[in-house]
């Protein structure tokens, strides 16, 4: 009898463990990319809404934002339940997500949305970019699901203003210095995320952060040389949520080929951000490996690190002179 029980009880953990691995392979399937035009379109058509300068890039910030909640799982980030508590590729992808949303929330705040340094800001940017702060550890009240759910209302509520015709407070200008303001920032992410990717392996590192101005000074003193490298614990969770961050920019670029159409024809600069845009896909590309390698760079085994981190340097170099372009007269 007791022999029985015994193996019953194996036989039931067993199952469990078996359904456990299941859904956390359905909630960690990555998310492919998407026609962000599109969606726009469809999104306007379904809401009666007419296309006007800065739908797209709102729609897109809207997307990302939802999607956190709302994908298989919702967010897992902070839950704290089998099979989400041993999950950790997935939840990195949000939080590289989660960054990104972050940053174009801000921009929209004070750049995108505001005619002048003088202008007062939108109300229901202020609450979106407030909400999508908040921590994405945190689950109790409030937890992170619902400010980012609030964070969507108050975005939606800002674009069905931009469309109103008898609205004039809400606006999204679409300008060449606006445009350059907001890249400048995706170059630090993307210059950080290779950074961290080629770590992968470990390199020395001469100190270069006060090259160039002789008068420059920094408040600790730090070595003139140091190694960076990344724990093996980390790898994937970097990889991931350098994932999840290209995956992000990646269709914000797309939605700003479509809202800044005007600014980049007039600089014969929509070849360079579709250049950029492709190099970002290739991010995106499907992994056959079981696991993510890290092998050293001219080893036998593969370093997926260094493979996403070429793409995201080639994109970086690409926005750089992107960036210099949309600034000449």
């Amino acid at each position: 009898m007791a022999i029985s029980l015994k193996k019953g009880i194996i036989a039931g953990l067993s199952v469990v463990l078996f359904l456990l691995w299941v859904v956390s392979l359905y909630w960690g399937w990555m998310p492919s990319s998407y026609d962000v035009r599109t969606k726009a379109i469809a999104e306007a058509q379904a809401n009666n809404q007419q296309i006007v300068p800065g739908y797209t890039t709102t729609t897109t910030l809207i997307d990302m934002t939802n999607w956190l909640t709302e994908k298989p799982g919702g967010f897992l980030a902070n839950d704290i339940t089998p099979p989400a508590l041993f999950m950790d590729n997935m939840p990195s992808f949000e939080y590289g997500v989660l960054e990104q949303v972050r940053d174009l929330a801000l921009v929209m705040r004070l750049d995108f949305s505001r005619s002048q340094s003088q202008s007062s800001g939108d109300k229901d940017l202020e609450t979106a970019q407030t909400k999508v702060n908040i921590s994405h550890k945190n689950w109790a009240l409030p937890s992170a699901e619902g400010e980012y759910a609030d964070a969507v209302i108050a975005l939606k509520r800002y674009r069905g203003r931009l469309v109103a015709t008898d609205e004039k407070d809400a606006q999204f200008y679409t300008r060449a210095d606006n445009l350059s303001d907001w890249l400048r920032e995706i170059e630090k992410r993307l210059g950080s995320i290779s950074q961290r990717l080629s770590a992968s392996v470990g390199n020395d590192r001469y100190n270069l952060e006060l090259a160039g101005d002789p008068t420059a000074q920094q408040a600790t003193e730090t070595a003139d040389e140091s190694q960076v490298k990344t724990s093996w614990l980390e790898i994937d969770n970097v990889f991931y949520e350098s994932r999840g961050a290209t995956w992000a920019i990646l269709h914000f670029l797309k939605a700003v080929e479509v809202d800044f159409a005007d600014v980049l024809e007039k600089k014969n600069a929509r070849v360079s951000l579709k250049q950029i845009i492709r190099d970002l896909e290739a991010t995106q590309e499907t992994i056959w490996s079981p696991m993510i390698l890290n092998g050293s760079g001219f080893g036998l085994l593969a370093n997926h690190s260094l493979v996403m981190a070429n793409y995201v340097s080639r994109a970086n170099a690409a926005l750089i002179d992107l960036r210099s372009l949309l600034e000449q007269g």
